[in-house]
């Protein structure tokens, strides 16, 4: 069974919302914790709002923000010097709103020509010199492998490795079922050589498209439905079943999703939450 009140909204289902309605959305559906995004065109983190301004909207409102979303290419070491400084900024403005974690994102570029042990090496640097700053936060990070074939770090597994070679322990695994079911670990690894303790959050979305695996794309994710070829539900209730206590966070990348009208996507969000908790 998964508990309803483990879900969360990311931001990215509703691009063209303002926070304050975006807070509004998640409340009409007994949701109070929420992702912000650093990548919605147009729109800041906190929108116009100041981190105090924000902090007193939540807190009036019963609402948690659970993450920023996200620092990318955190693991190219051409790019260390613009992650750190970006990494302070985000750190300083999770510690104004009260957020407590902070995402990494791996490079994901075609044009990446570096081998897998110039790869592990740059991870582990990055993660190294980033936990002083994590750990004078207060801030978890979150580690997200991403599954396409293209992206440095796939696996959940890998992962974990260079966060336990990195000597600190303030990260965790951020396991989306997208990116889940598109790399190289299996459903059997989840709690197992995956285990339950090491991940901070699960982001949630389902796929129908029937195009080839190695072809998905953001565009293609949807809500969790009973026809997702991913079994998302599966993935989330062997996490459970294996001792998970954590969030669920809705992360549907697809313009269909995010053009909904309001009400619609209401009544599509509810039908989901319905599907996951029978």
């Amino acid at each position: 069974m998964i508990p309803i009140q483990s879900f969360a909204l990311n931001r990215i289902l509703a691009p063209h919302l303002g926070l304050k309605e975006f807070i509004d959305l998640a409340l009409s559906l007994n949701i109070t914790k929420i992702e912000l995004r650093n990548d919605l065109p147009g729109v800041g983190i906190i929108d116009s709002y100041t981190p105090k301004e924000v902090r007193t909207l939540c807190t009036e409102r019963g609402v948690s923000i659970i993450t920023i979303n996200a620092i990318q290419k955190f693991n190219l070491g051409t790019m260390r010097k613009t992650v750190m400084e970006e990494l302070k900024r985000l750190l300083d403005l999770s510690n104004e709103i009260g957020c407590p974690a902070l995402v990494l994102c791996p490079n994901n570029d075609p044009t990446d020509t570096r081998k897998p042990a110039q790869i592990r090496k740059e991870t582990i640097e990055a993660l190294h010199e980033m936990g002083p700053l994590f750990q004078s936060a207060g801030i978890t990070g979150l580690v997200e492998p991403l599954g396409f074939q293209i992206s440095s770090l796939s696996s959940a597994q890998e992962a974990l490795d260079m966060i336990r070679s990195s000597g600190f322990s303030g990260y965790r695994l951020l396991l989306d079922t997208f990116h889940h079911y598109l790399g190289p670990d299996t459903l059997e690894d989840l709690g197992v050589r995956i285990p339950v303790k090491e991940i901070g959050l699960v982001h949630i979305s389902g796929v129908e498209d029937p195009l080839p695996k190695e072809n998905l794309r953001d565009e293609h994710r949807i809500l969790p439905t009973p026809t997702d070829r991913m079994n998302s539900k599966t993935q989330v209730l062997r996490l459970f079943d294996k001792g998970y206590t954590g969030n669920i966070s809705f992360e549907p990348f697809s313009s269909r999703i995010q053009t909904l009208p309001l009400d619609t996507l209401k009544q599509k969000l509810r039908e989901s939450i319905r599907y996951l908790t029978q």
